[in-house]
């Protein structure tokens, strides 16, 4: 059994509560503009009458601001601190969100899409910042159920999206629906966020790693860190992972379960992401007696299990195996972040900007699935998750295998 460590407090006695909560707040802002891209990647199939391949751009678009923002979002934390990261993100998502305002009277798809990108690249600045900066807000053995409880309200955005975004877009009457409505109302909170973080003060705080310089007597490489390079692999597969399943569980339950998109977009909200919301923070307590690495290795078999169920094309039974993945999937990406950079020392803000270019793997796994999808079927698609849980299982076993050898040597 691990040793109780306090959550937001250093050896020191230095507390960091008010600074976690406020970048906690964060987490919300993000999960909920990742969640209604599911809804929103239906609605534009219907509205706009394009295929599934093709509306699969609203992922790659946003996913792909991650890709391009990430290296220049690093630079602006490191030259200007973390709160500038915070508020530039917030300035650019609350500039995008608002864009669907006019957008709305044109429906133009390009003009969305565009939308999209501005806020890929705010979220890009938020979570550069926000993910590293909540694991370095106490002591480090307590990273990884710090960054889980503050991802639990990432979750909570989850949950609100697909709600939301179902309650406006897939409404009863066809003329009362609106896409621009739930956008613009998170856009005003956004700006009003960024407000208010240009106006407080965060404490700057230097992660180093003083044993590894005694130790070789010169700084390590961070490509030396083979926690860090596995999982900038197992990363980028689990947000591959994790938009493909979001992307197209509509679809595939209005396919196999004979119900409206609008009350699939709900069953995704209440069940699915409740579930997701409620792993997070199950999870954040779970690691407090079982060490993360073993909890990611059973999370990921579960993820392996339940797309192969889904694979089955069973039914009821398949749209089951979904909630558990959500239930599964829940603690993988903060879990696999706070893994990554462990040890890595003044390397954690750069660590931090190519874990975020990882998440480019939500722009690659809509397009193939789509593409699977339109020309064999929504099921065989989620082939791809499927793979994706393999390499992490394969990283979790790899970690357990480091640890072995290290508590070995020691």
């Amino acid at each position: 059994m691990k040793p109780k460590i306090k959550l937001v407090q250093t050896s020191d006695g230095t507390n960091y509560l008010v600074p976690f909560i406020l970048i906690t707040t964060l987490f919300f802002l993000w999960g909920f503009a990742h969640s209604i891209l599911d809804v929103l990647n239906k609605h534009f199939q219907d509205a706009l009458s394009i295929s599934k391949t093709h509306s699969a751009l609203i992922q790659a678009v946003v996913y792909g601001g991650y890709f391009l923002m990430a290296m220049p979002a690093g630079e602006i934390i490191r030259r200007c601190g973390y709160r500038t990261g915070v508020v530039t993100g917030l300035l650019l998502y609350g500039t995008g969100a608002l864009m669907f305002i006019p957008g709305e009277q044109i429906m133009s798809f390009p003009f969305f899409l565009l939308s999209l990108f501005i806020i890929g690249c705010g979220l890009t600045c938020l979570e550069t910042a926000a993910n590293p900066y909540v694991t370095v807000l106490g002591e480090k053995e307590s990273a990884e159920r710090r960054i889980n409880l503050a991802q639990s309200f990432n979750g909570l955005g989850w949950i609100c999206g697909p709600l939301i975004g179902g309650l406006f877009i897939f409404t009863a009457n066809e003329k009362e629906s609106s896409v621009a409505m739930p956008y613009a109302i998170i856009g005003t909170l956004v700006l009003l966020a960024a407000i208010l973080f240009s106006r407080i003060h965060l404490p700057e705080i230097k992660a180093e790693d003083p044993a590894t310089v005694i130790r070789t007597g010169t700084k390590r490489s961070l490509w030396s860190h083979g926690n860090f390079v596995f999982g900038l692999i197992a990363l980028f597969f689990y947000v591959a992972a994790q938009t493909g399943i979001n992307s197209f569980f509509i679809n595939y339950v209005t396919e196999h379960g004979s119900i409206s998109p609008r009350e699939a977009a709900l069953w995704l909200s209440f069940a699915g992401m409740g579930l997701f919301m409620a792993g997070r923070m199950a999870g954040s307590w779970a690691m407090g007696f079982i060490r993360s690495e073993r909890l990611l290795a059973c999370v990921s078999i579960g993820g392996i299990l339940s797309m192969s169920i889904v694979m089955a094309g069973l039914g009821t039974v398949s749209i089951s195996a979904f909630f558990f993945c959500f239930l599964c999937e829940s603690i993988m990406f903060p879990t696999i972040f706070a893994l990554a950079i462990r040890g890595v020392g003044e390397h954690t803000k750069r660590a931090s900007s190519y874990l975020i270019m990882s998440i480019v793997g939500g722009a690659v796994a809509p397009i193939i699935m789509g593409y699977i999808a339109d020309t064999v079927n929504t099921a065989t698609g989620f082939i791809v998750p499927l793979l994706c849980f393999i390499i992490i299982a394969a990283y979790a076993f790899y970690l357990l295998h480091q640890r072995r050898h290290t508590d070995f040597a020691g």
